[in-house]
């Protein structure tokens, strides 16, 4: 248990905040590269301030505050120039600095206008591994980590997508616990294909954990477990189950990774990308973007029962997990046990950096030199990919052919 104080100074992310704060000095995808192939513009919430995405016409990305300094309009409706954004009401147009380039009506009528002395608030953008990245903090901007999986080659990339209606902590505090998957996403699994009906789908999915452990490493921490008759020796325990600091789980297998990423929306709301890189060793066909998909919110209910449908994969059993804790968990109230080692690790791994930052320092993942960022290889739970297994496999449209190369390759291998 922590104080309603110590919970406010972990969850709270707008600016100004301590918490906030830390959040500023990392990157965070906000869309996905096709995105806006449909719409040049798209509205954005992030760390609790509105703003507008675009991509003007020579490719140029950019990240505004969402309404023109002249009369207010929003520039989710501007026009894509060469080299900016422009207002659809009068034509100023700003590149993506913030600055306003263009006025044209003051500009004819007087050619000193105010033209080069307005701005609007703007923040860096750019692409990585078919994802696009904001950043929100003092400037220069440090580097986007390029971990592994956003720059490996000959792989199908998918993203599902949802918002979250809770605080980012409490989510990324469920990857530090172990035990939940036994009874999550083991019993509850096969309570919900019960009440499907499914009961051939009934199996034993997870064994009962016997030790957990977590060890801090230069990323983040591992967390590790052995059930049934594992040991020491197992993948799980042996190279346990990464969680990159301040807001990735790595989930999978080395060939079939999947980073679940939580990015602060506001204090009570959070973005959540299941971003799966797909390496099935053979030649695949190549991709200009990752497929995106929608990952649905089970919490709403249909004539007062859950919808079960969406309850029996572990990313809808994990959501409910992360809502019904309520918007911003009360820290303040629960009862800590044994098993919970991990998010009291965490929390002080939160707590230490914020304390850094105050402190004049930089964080946990701040990344400045190139050479050490050419490729940032993670360690990830498993060696090797069981075909049909990963989350979010049920709503992703790749999954047919993804499961088929994966079976193209299980198949040279045994010849």
């Amino acid at each position: 248990m922590i104080t309603e104080q110590e919970n406010e100074l972990l969850t709270r992310v707008g600016p100004g905040t301590p918490g906030g704060e830390l959040m500023r000095r990392y990157w965070y995808p906000i869309a996905v590269t096709s995105e806006l192939d449909r719409n040049p513009t798209k509205r954005v919430r992030l760390l609790g301030e509105d703003l507008v995405l675009f991509r003007d016409r020579s490719g140029n990305l950019g990240l505004l505050e969402p309404q023109c300094a002249h009369r207010r309009v929003d520039l989710f409706y501007g026009i894509p120039e060469a080299n900016g954004l422009r207002c659809p009401y009068h034509g100023w147009m700003y590149d993506n600095t913030g600055l306003c380039i263009q006025q044209p009506y003051e500009e004819a009528a007087d050619p000193d206008s105010i033209r080069g002395r307005v701005t609007l608030k703007a923040y860096p953008a750019q692409a990585l591994g078919g994802l696009i990245w904001a950043y929100m903090g003092p400037l220069p901007a440090p580097m986007i980590p390029h971990w592994e999986p956003l720059v490996r080659e000959n792989s199908l990339r998918d993203v599902g997508v949802t918002v979250i209606p809770c605080n980012w902590l409490q989510i990324m505090e469920n990857s530090l616990d172990p035990v939940h998957t036994e009874w999550l996403h083991g019993v509850f699994t096969n309570y919900a294909f019960e009440r499907q009906g499914k009961t051939d789908e009934i199996a034993d999915r997870w064994g009962e954990h016997h030790k957990v452990g977590f060890s801090e490493f230069d990323y983040g921490i591992i967390k590790r477990r052995i059930q049934r008759n594992n040991t020491e020796e197992d993948d799980e325990w042996k190279r346990g189950h990464p969680i990159l600091f301040p807001n990735i789980l790595v989930v999978g297998a080395l060939d079939a990774v999947n980073l679940q990423i939580r990015v602060p929306i506001d204090d009570e709301h959070t973005l959540h990308f299941f971003y799966t890189v797909n390496t099935p060793g053979i030649p695949v066909p190549a991709q200009e973007h990752p497929v995106l998909f929608d990952v649905p919110n089970p919490i709403e209910h249909e004539n007062g029962a859950p919808k079960w449908e969406y309850l029996d994969t572990a990313p809808g059993q994990d959501i409910i997990a992360w809502i019904t804790q309520g918007s911003v968990a009360r820290r303040d109230k629960e009862r800590l046990g044994l098993s919970d080692t991990g998010i009291v690790m965490f929390r002080k791994m939160v707590s230490d950096n914020i304390q850094i930052v105050k402190d004049g320092g930089e964080p946990k993942n701040v990344f400045r030199d190139p050479t050490q960022n050419v490729c940032i290889n993670l360690q990830t739970e498993l060696d090797h990919s069981k075909i049909g297994g990963g989350p979010p496999w049920k709503y992703s449209p790749l999954t047919a052919q993804v499961r088929q190369l994966f079976a193209e390759r299980a198949k040279m291998a045994a010849r």
